[in-house]
């Protein structure tokens, strides 16, 4: 496969586009495929180890020495909203063009890319009044919420990312975290960081959803499963437990719950209590010897000693249980809970605090997981914890600017979008403008073609893997949230 390039984000005007296309078709059917250093068509996303959503897969190593820059194709360039609510992915190889501000795609130009030879944008019969109405409802949605960094800088990769939700958006309530088939399911972690994102837009009713489908989802005991199928039935292969999507659960009703207009405050409290009560319960258990057992986290690999990320995330959530708990009329279990979150805190202080905050708290291995314990996760951050997660950058840092997971990660170039826009996030909320405008940058130079945010940047800074990716649209959009906020 020939080497990846660097595709920056489309700004084609419409009127220009077709004529543009045009060109390119033709070129296209007469030389192969049109964008360089895409993959081939039989480089597909299940060539290969088996991609496991947004965490890792094989190649997990120790994250000394250099391998050689990996070559991940690109999946799929965005995820089209079509008629009735349906979803497309749009081809890697495609020339997408879309009814301006939407994901719908113009359905003139998709005839006309078919009709030369050219990949279309989608391949659904897609007529003008059906896409136009698609469109209005999509802008409508747009336009019921509120645009982060709204003429400023970022204001482009906000829409991008308010879109990438939306057209991942399957039902109500239901955000798959992508498109591809290993990826087309609903993880907790994912749809936590989605609906704190969504509250903070102005969707606070879709917030209320995606957390409602976590409640139906939830076990008795207030145990996730590591993804589940997007209706809900169950999860679609026996993964099993992973602990921090009950912190993850917790931490994002109380932060929407913030959200919440005063008025309507205790009703979507009351409306929360059960998901947080059970979540509750069962961290409560989980810490009651101070660190709860091993489980993978969101590196999404077997464990046998407990992460940071798995521990935090529980701190963070039981904190949060005490506000909505509280504002639900439940002060009992709120007490229980700020016990709970006291012991465990005190547990993730002394067991990590002495390895600077990484992955785990035998040995000092950096680890994107050292921002959980700042704003917004931790009410209070610890001693040492904000240079502990200044300190873990150098190890996760990658050659398109973005960082890998950890210290741990394999070295083999490529960035990581979830764990770049997380590290503008929270650099956000420490009043870092200038280090979270620099990771937003780095994720703004490199969307799709379609501008969607991709999972990955190889070293070269091309998108790669699944794109979108709902969490990392979420943190691009907290990050300008956050960013907006502490300009004001």
């Amino acid at each position: 496969m020939p080497d990846a390039v660097v595709v920056s984000r489309a700004r084609r005007a419409r009127a220009c586009a077709v004529v543009v296309l045009a060109a390119a078709l033709l070129v296209t059917a007469t030389s192969g495929p049109a964008l360089p250093g895409r993959s081939t068509p039989d480089a597909t996303p299940d060539a290969g180890p088996v991609a496991a959503g947004t965490g890792a897969t094989g190649g997990v190593g120790t994250g000394v020495g250099v391998a050689a820059h990996a070559q991940i194709p690109l999946y799929q360039q965005a995820v089209s909203v079509l008629p009735g609510g349906a979803r497309a992915g749009v081809p890697a190889q495609a020339h997408a063009v879309y009814l301006p501000g939407t994901r719908v795609p113009d359905p003139g130009v998709a005839a006309l890319a078919a009709a030369v030879g050219a990949t279309p944008t989608t391949t659904a019969p897609l007529g003008p009044r059906a896409a136009a109405a698609a469109a209005a409802e999509q802008l409508a949605w747009l336009a019921a919420g509120e645009l982060p960094g709204a003429g400023g800088p970022h204001e482009a990769l906000a829409r991008a990312a308010l879109l990438d939700l939306h057209s991942l958006t399957v039902a109500d309530g239901v955000v798959v975290a992508g498109w591809s088939r290993r990826w087309r399911y609903v993880w907790p972690r994912d749809s936590a960081f989605v609906a704190v994102a969504l509250a903070r837009t102005g969707h606070v009713p879709d917030a209320l959803a995606v957390l409602d489908f976590l409640a139906r989802v939830q076990a008795p005991d207030g145990s996730f499963q590591a993804r589940y199928l997007p209706d809900g039935s169950g999860p679609p292969d026996d993964r099993g437990v992973q602990t921090d999507g009950t912190g993850w659960a917790m931490w994002a009703a109380g932060l929407v719950l913030a959200e919440v207009p005063p008025d309507d405050r205790a009703a979507a409290a009351e409306r929360l209590a059960p998901l947080v009560e059970r979540s509750a319960r069962r961290a409560g258990s989980l810490v009651a010897g101070g660190l709860p057992p091993a489980s993978p986290d969101y590196w999404e690999v077997v464990e046998h000693e407990v992460t940071l990320g798995t521990a935090a995330p529980l701190v963070a959530g039981l904190e949060q249980a005490v506000v909505v708990l509280e504002a639900a009329g439940r002060p009992a279990a709120a007490a229980t809970a700020a016990a709970g979150a006291a012991r465990a805190r005190q547990a993730v202080v002394d067991a990590f605090g002495p390895t600077g905050y990484g992955r785990y708290a035998t040995r000092t291995v950096p680890d994107a997981a050292s921002a959980f314990v700042l704003a917004p996760f931790w009410g209070e951050a610890p001693p040492g914890a904000h240079a502990a997660w200044s300190a873990s950058v150098p190890s996760m840092l990658r050659p398109a600017e973005g960082l890998a997971p950890g210290g741990g990660w394999r070295r083999d170039g490529v960035s990581w979008t979830p764990q770049t826009t997380l590290y503008a996030w929270v650099a956000a909320e420490q009043g870092d403008a200038d280090g979270a405008r620099r990771w937003l940058d780095v994720v703004d130079r490199h969307r799709t073609p379609s501008g969607a945010i991709p999972e990955k940047l190889l070293a070269d800074g091309a998108p790669a893997a699944v794109a979108p990716l709902g969490w990392s649209a979420a943190c691009v959009l907290l990050a300008i949230d956050a960013l907006d906020h502490h300009a004001a």
